[in-house]
């Protein structure tokens, strides 16, 4: 290790040169990777609800299918609305009433189930717009932004493509504003802790080396989930942060006995990288735990948040001390003494009384571990978006006037009758919460000859092998009233065609949640193993890991108790990556006290 610290320090300027130069391609990187909004396409391939959502995206093309619920327009302005819709690229059809037939036809002569499907309250009327890409690829998106711009009044877009398009603009709006705030808050920290107003820059600039290298090389990946991209930025900053301050502090005192900066710096290195080592493997290893969730973001937020720490490590080790020294006569030119408080009281308190301190711990632990137990989640992947959204505001609106809070798209078999597939539908429509159920067969009735109708309407109805029946539901999305809804709407189709399939935003809604608790079971025995194994391996101890781990695991279980004593809920996957990146990012604090406990033990 003397040796590459050696070359470290004395190739310093040709170091600063390269990790300038490999900004630009990280850069271009980062700004092509694809970023994926469709939280459900994370769900594992082999459920039914998926491998359903698939058939409906290439063979009826009805992924990404979007609903426009129009209130009191007259025909003429519909009909003209609908033929600009349909003039946008990316849109496949524009599906009303006129599709079937003339729209002069009294409401009270058409079918029951279509006048309840296609008519609602408020004189509103819906459209259903088929787009021709996956919920979130780029056609679909620019689809949407162009649909919004010819609506006309009293018209509200809902459906999962909208609130994807919505989220995307959110997302891409408040961005900014995450890494400006964390980045931020940083600095003023670093400020009041340093003994220079010129290191926190320096940290903030070494930091922005990693950083960009991370968001650049995710560019090797498929896409990077949007919350792994807000999430990234601002943990990767928090977790890292910790290796510059050691850096640093080994650094300022190796300076007091070395006849050189040079040397002060490489024995700095030298020292502190087994320090580092330690804490790195540990978070990395906490967030690579992170794989082992049947929910792939998992492994998209724990890939890209590893590969962070570890290209964070190496910055710090090669970039970081080329920095130090290239600044450091500023450094000492611009030094003022610290603003925070030492805590020398209460760390002479704490070594004084260790039973009393470790007592009330574990007291503290009773209460807040069984509020832990108790902290309400929940799984509506929408209802954390401000519902002001316009997308949030179509859907709810669907509900409002149809009462369709959710959609279940239903397949079956083409070689099931009409009269099968009739009978099913009149089971579905007696499950509760259940408002409309529309099919081909329920509507026309046995014998009706499919030939006379539209190319374009028996295209979503009956393709690739197998009859769709849709079918509304007023239950929201994540409840438990609807995964009860769901169970019996797979019982009853599986019953009828036990190749059946159940889907849409429902059906993965309900394999989201119970994925969701496995996962954060599994997730938590990995990541706890993992850096059990590495802090035992680094310290050759048994009862250090088991300590360290303790501690950590005890402020996260007094972490997820306080939303219960403050009345409030988490989203899922808090729940899943808080313990994990909790127990990966702040181990390093306990790491490195121990080992400079062993130091000054050593003496």
């Amino acid at each position: 290790m003397k040796k590459i610290a050696q070359a470290i320090v004395r190739l310093r300027k040709m170091i600063l040169i390269l990790a300038v130069l490999l900004l630009i391609p990280s850069a271009v990187g980062a700004i092509a990777t694809r970023i994926n909004y469709d939280i459900l396409s994370y769900l594992p391939p082999e459920l039914d609800s998926r491998v359903g959502q698939l058939i409906l995206e290439d063979d009826y093309q009805l992924a990404s299918t979007s609903m426009i619920t129009v209130e009191g327009l007259p025909t003429h302005e519909l009909l003209a609305m609908k033929q600009d819709i349909d003039a946008i690229p990316g849109v496949l059809q524009t599906f009303w009433l006129s599709d079937v037939v003339d729209p002069a036809i009294p409401v009270e002569m058409l079918p029951a189930d279509v006048q309840k499907f296609l008519f609602g309250k408020n004189d509103s009327t819906i459209l259903i717009v088929r787009l021709g890409g996956s919920s979130v690829s780029e056609e679909t998106m620019e689809a949407v932004a162009q649909i919004k711009k010819v609506l006309r009044r009293d018209c509200f877009f809902g459906g999962i493509s909208v609130i994807f398009y919505d989220t995307k603009a959110l997302v891409t709006q408040e961005m900014p504003l995450y890494l400006l705030f964390g980045g931020g808050a940083c600095l003023l920290i670093l400020f009041l802790a340093l003994e220079s107003a010129i290191t926190p820059l320096l940290f903030m600039l070494g930091l922005l080396f990693p950083l960009v290298y991370n968001f650049g090389t995710n560019f090797f990946l498929k896409d990077v989930c949007f919350i792994t991209e807000a999430l990234a930025a601002v943990l990767q900053l928090g977790v890292t942060m910790d290796f510059s301050i050691f850096l640093l502090h080994r650094y300022e005192e190796e300076k007091a006995s070395c006849a050189s900066n040079e040397e002060a710096m490489e024995n700095a290195i030298c020292k502190t990288m087994s320090s580092i080592a330690a804490s790195s493997l540990t978070t990395i290893a906490g967030f690579l735990a992170l794989c082992a969730m049947q929910l792939t973001l998992g492994a998209d937020l724990g890939v890209v948040m590893a590969k962070g720490v570890a290209l964070g490590v190496l910055c710090t080790i090669i970039i970081l001390p080329s920095l130090i020294l290239f600044f450091d006569r500023w450094v000492e030119k611009y030094r003022h003494r610290t603003f925070m408080p030492r805590l020398t009281h209460l760390s002479h308190f704490v070594s004084k009384h260790p039973v009393p301190v470790v007592a009330v711990f574990l007291l503290l632990m009773i209460p807040f571990g069984l509020a832990q137990s108790r902290t309400d989640i929940y799984y509506n992947i929408f209802a954390a978006l401000p519902q002001d959204m316009p997308g949030i505001v179509g859907t709810n609106k669907l509900g409002e006037d149809f009462g369709m809070m959710t959609s279940h798209f239903i397949l079956v078999r083409e070689e099931l009758t009409a009269s099968q597939v009739s009978g099913l539908c009149d089971e579905i429509k007696g499950v509760d919460g259940i408002t409309q159920v529309v099919s081909l067969d329920s509507i026309a009735g046995p014998g009706f000859e499919t030939e006379l109708l539209p190319d374009e309407l028996m295209n979503i109805v009956q393709n690739g092998g197998y009859k769709l029946i849709l079918a509304n539901g007023c239950y929201k999305s994540g409840s438990d009233a609807l995964n009860a809804q769901v169970d019996e709407l797979v019982r009853l189709v599986k019953t009828a065609d036990p190749e059946g399939l159940v889907t849409g935003e429902g059906a993965m809604m309900k394999d989201l949640v119970e994925i969701a608790d496995e996962d954060f079971k599994n997730v938590n025995i990995w990541s706890i193993a993992a850096v059990l194994v590495i802090i035992a391996l680094s310290f050759r101890s048994l009862s250090v890991p088991v300590l360290l781990v303790a501690s950590i695991e005890a402020a996260i279980a007094i972490n997820m108790g306080i939303p219960y004593f403050i009345d409030d809920s988490l989203p899922f996957i808090a729940s899943i990556v808080i313990g994990t990146i909790q127990l990966g990012a702040t181990v390093d604090y306990s790491i490195l006290m121990t080992t400079r406990y062993r130091e000054e033990r050593l003496g």
